[in-house]
């Protein structure tokens, strides 16, 4: 599982061969959340809700990148670091 970013404890990460709709995962110790990329909307888990908006605050303006290494890591390919 490519480890795409991490920060203050966070980790961003992202399977190969992941199901839709396009998501990524945080983990933060023993919390671990799949976030929508669409909408950055809790799809599965839970996380603390300081922790969510930090993970939202960052996510947000690197859409685009996350919806990239979406189509990267479901075609085998590896993704960026963001």
């Amino acid at each position: 599982m490519p480890l795409i970013a991490e920060f203050d404890g966070i980790k961003v990460l992202m399977y190969y061969r992941d199901h839709d709709p396009p998501h990524f995962h945080v983990e933060y110790g023993e919390e671990e959340a799949l976030l929508r990329i669409a909408d950055m909307q809790i799809i599965a888990g839970n996380l603390p809700a300081r922790v969510l908006r930090q993970v939202t605050a960052w996510a947000q303006p690197r859409q685009a990148a996350l919806a990239l290494n979406w189509v990267k890591c479901r075609s085998h390919a590896v993704p960026d670091r963001l």
